[in-house]
């Protein structure tokens, strides 16, 4: 669905970054009642042209995002593209009737898409695995901006601040100081970090030990699923787990009630399985 939404390419590789910047800076913005009119047309009737002009207007806020985090050595492109893809999720999952604008949503989104791309691409070995590293990952570097290093007392009040123990601010501060290294061996160079790392997606206990996993997951997502009454059960299979996704508008003919009550049916429901799952 998310690649749906936007039939044409938000930023190509023939475009450039400064091109395609002034590009979005030209479409209007929308105002708010016009985007809670679209907004709702796409969540009721799941109408694409609907989304694709949400998409549309508020590019030009994904980019403002992106510059934020400029600072990484990564594409601007790239950090773009993340982000528009964030705007999408959060369009998809936005609700008129929040009370909000689209774009209070959709910054949570955005930010995720674009920190998952920089934790996964900025150093080879993964950084930031809890909540807590991830937080102070990203603002460890903005600490640090002016500063050579740390000393004990600020070490110890970024631990505090971030609910992790000095050892890990210590690590982080040593990660982020180190240059990158080239993953791949050139030339004549024998030793890089592309020699020691093994190939695990074959191993045995891994792929038992992930099976096991999945299968708890789904078996718990039955149960709660299994939980809710008959027609809840039908509005979450016909709008979640099946393609293509029905609106509320085909849902609310088939039961005699209102788009209204059916979202609202779905929305109950949902919050039922996230609590038993």
């Amino acid at each position: 669905m998310v690649h749906e939404i936007v039939s044409t390419p938000i930023l190509s590789p023939g475009i450039s970054p400064e091109a395609y910047i002034r590009a979005v800076s030209q479409i209007p913005l929308l105002s708010a009642d016009s985007e809670r009119s679209l907004a709702r047309d796409f969540c009721e009737k799941g109408d694409l042209d609907a989304a694709r002009q949400l998409v549309m207007a508020n590019l030009r806020f994904v980019v403002y995002v992106a510059k934020s985090y400029s600072g990484y050595g990564l594409s601007e492109s790239d950090l773009i593209q993340e982000g528009n893809l964030g705007l999408m999720k959060a369009i998809k999952r936005f609700d008129p009737e929040y009370g909000v604008r689209l774009v209070s949503y959709a910054v949570h989104w955005i930010k995720a898409e674009i920190h998952e791309y920089i934790l996964k691409n900025w150093r080879i070995v993964k950084i930031a695995t809890t909540k807590s590293q991830r937080k102070l990952f990203f603002n460890l570097r903005r600490v640090k901006k002016n500063l050579d290093s740390l000393t004990e007392s600020e070490i110890l009040k970024v631990a505090k601040d971030f609910n992790v123990s000095p050892t890990e601010v210590k690590n982080m501060e040593g990660r982020l100081s180190n240059k990158d290294e080239v993953f791949e061996a050139q030339g004549e160079q024998l030793l890089s970090p592309a020699g020691f790392l093994s190939d695990s997606s074959n191993d045995p206990a891994t792929i038992i030990e992930n099976n096991d996993h999945e299968i708890a997951q789904r078996e718990k997502l039955a149960k709660a699923f299994s939980a809710l009454e008959e027609r809840s059960r039908e509005i979450i299979r016909r709008r979640w787990l099946s393609e293509p996704k029905v609106t509320l508008s085909d849902l609310a003919g088939e039961f005699g009630i209102s788009a209204e009550r059916v979202r609202q049916l779905e929305q109950n429901a949902l919050k039922r399985i996230r609590e038993n799952f």
